[in-house]
């Protein structure tokens, strides 16, 4: 008797068949030890759906495209917070005051918004004459939550002394227990969906700075070398790229100089 808080077997074709599916979705690249954790995860999905087996799952999955959407939140970790790394925020927010223009500065891997409303709150204060914040994902359900600006009031921990007050707004009722990001700091953030493993918007422009954090780890040094390409003429002479302090561009061929550790001028 099957026991039915395990997962059903995942053989090695079915997960070839997850692996290509996350790959071309995302660039991502699941390890060859996943198996069991792919299975772990997806389990709940089947129990959803009533199913028996991956195979069953992956047939349902062609043919209702909002159910990728679903499995690619489950196996792609997400997890951020308000001022995460915070060394690049501060050498923002002091390089942002010698600019001598409107920045423009982009999310672009901004999952559940944290980072978008950080970089949107160290330009109010680098840049008070006026700002522009790009957010942008793949991943539709993180962009709607993004959006809404809405957070765990613990989140507040993370913030420089006086920001809650000036940037929050702390619920009352039914969102007691949570803040929000205030109305004037929200008209200045523009949300977007942007794969960046495809052909990127020609509405675009440029940018004064490109925050890509903690997204290539999970990239093959080919999809890590397409992206950063495809972004190099978005961002300007002089403008700042932020990576994650885990991953490494080193080995790659590209205009930009190392300034601080994961910080790089484009040339």
């Amino acid at each position: 008797m099957t026991d039915a808080s395990s997962p059903p077997h995942l053989d090695q074709a079915g997960f070839e068949r997850i692996r290509q599916r996350v790959h071309q979705a995302t660039g991502h690249r699941l390890a060859d030890t996943r198996l069991g954790v792919v299975a772990g995860r997806l389990h709940s999905r089947l129990q959803h759906h009533g199913l028996s087996s991956f195979e069953a799952y992956l047939e349902l999955v062609d043919a209702q495209p909002g159910e990728q959407a679903l499995l690619l939140s489950l196996l792609i970790a997400r997890d951020t917070y308000f001022f995460r790394e915070h060394r690049h925020f501060e050498h923002l927010l002091r390089w942002l005051a010698g600019i001598g223009h409107r920045p423009r500065l982009w999310s672009a891997a901004c999952a559940t918004g944290e980072e978008a409303w950080s970089l949107a709150m160290v330009a109010d204060q680098g840049a008070p004459g006026g700002w522009e914040v790009l957010a942008s994902d793949y991943d539709d359900c993180l962009l709607q939550q993004a959006r809404t600006g809405l957070y765990d009031v613990n989140q507040a921990r993370y913030f420089p002394p006086g920001w809650v007050s000036r940037y929050c707004l702390c619920g009352a009722e039914q969102t007691a227990g949570r803040l929000r990001i205030a109305a004037g700091l929200r008209e200045g953030v523009r949300f977007e969906n942007i794969n960046l493993i495809r052909p990127l918007p020609e509405h675009l422009g440029a940018f004064d700075a490109i925050l890509l954090r903690n997204l290539l780890a999970g990239f093959d040094e080919r999809c890590k070398a397409d992206v950063l390409l495809r972004l190099m003429p978005h961002l300007r002479p002089g403008g700042l790229l932020m990576i994650g302090h885990s991953e490494s561009i080193h080995r790659l061929d590209l205009p930009l100089r190392p300034i601080l550790p994961s910080v790089f001028e484009r040339l």
